[in-house]
């Protein structure tokens, strides 16, 4: 299966994961697959330390930039600097479960608000000259998804957004933790495809439980235009991240020996600069999931990583012990 060029797949925004190290570890896999960044909330945008909260590397591209808030002036100008900052999109979190995002009334307490969303979706578009996207639940608590989703869809298209990924479970706000929301409601893919159909001019991006590259072809040949992929892409980035390329026809991108030599100048260059390699390694715990030598490259990087003089040269050992166990 070849995708046509309007179709995508990405790798969602994570929490505490989808750092700016864990990004340029899945470019060097993929060429082509869409990487966001972590949830930045506007306010930390726009009253805090912004270059370094928007500090990325032009590698990365096409990279998006997630921003949480519920305040429309507030979140355009978060947006505003996102753009000139050089991200490709602004993204609009508007499924977030977490505790945090519940006490700041945004996340997927937005969903109660439709009107709300897209009078923010409205004040972002604009002031950038970027596509503003929204990512959401099905709905959450109480709600009746086949009910509202239609009604927030329909808001938003309205005011201006044109894609919109959707995590097909409902999140319960009240006694469900942030873990739990992700595993525990039901995904109901079916609905996120009728929506597809209802609204056909709205790109949609279907988002959770999509374990692998063959099941996310299967959803892109039932009709949506993207597919977002979670935990399975930092778990295991081999298995997903060289075949997304393959996908639109191009040769898959380098398997996991040829991404840590990729990866070692970069590497190098970061922790001349002070940073930690604990920071670099922990996206690459899961690289040779599967493979002789996995769990002794885990150990070393999990463990010896963490020592303050670890640098370049345990990953080279890392990776001198993987090629051993697989001679």
């Amino acid at each position: 299966m070849h995708l046509g060029p309007d179709q995508r797949i990405s790798v969602a925004p994570m929490m505490d994961w989808t750092d700016r190290h864990c990004r340029r570890l899945h470019r060097v896999m993929s060429r082509r697959a869409w990487l966001y960044t972590e949830m930045v909330t506007a306010a930390a945008l726009v009253h805090g330390d912004a270059d370094r909260l928007l500090r990325h590397d032009p590698a990365e591209h096409p990279v998006v930039l997630q921003i949480g808030g519920a305040e429309p002036r507030l979140l355009a100008r978060a947006a505003r600097l996102g753009a000139e900052a050089g991200f490709d999109e602004i993204n609009l979190n508007v499924g977030c479960p977490s505790d945090r995002v519940r006490s700041g009334a945004f996340g997927a307490c937005l969903m109660r608000e439709p009107a709300l969303v897209a009078e923010c979706v409205a004040a972002m578009q604009a002031v950038v000259p970027v596509p503003v996207t929204v990512k959401c639940r099905i709905g959450v608590d109480e709600q009746d998804p086949e009910e509202t989703l239609p009604d927030f869809l329909a808001r938003i298209e309205e005011a201006g957004c044109r894609r919109v990924i959707i995590h097909a479970r409902k999140a319960w706000l009240n006694g469900l933790s942030p873990k739990e929301n992700r595993e525990v409601p039901p995904l109901d893919h079916g609905l996120a495809l009728r929506m597809k159909r209802a609204f056909p001019r709205l790109a949609i991006e279907l988002n959770g439980g999509i374990t692998s590259l063959a099941e996310a072809a299967r959803h892109l040949a039932h009709g949506f235009d993207g597919v977002m992929i979670g935990r399975a892409a930092w778990h295991d980035p081999a298995a997903i991240l060289p075949g997304v390329d393959a996908l639109f026809g191009d040769p898959p991108g380098p398997g996991p020996e040829e991404a840590v030599r990729a990866m070692l100048p970069l590497v190098e260059a970061e922790c001349a600069a002070g940073t930690p390699l604990r920071h670099m390694t922990r996206c690459m715990l899961g690289l040779f999931n599967g493979r002789p030598g996995a769990r002794r490259w885990r150990r070393m990087l999990s463990e010896e990583a963490a020592r303050p003089d670890a640098g370049p040269d345990l990953l080279r050992a890392a990776l001198a012990a993987v090629a051993a166990r697989a001679a």
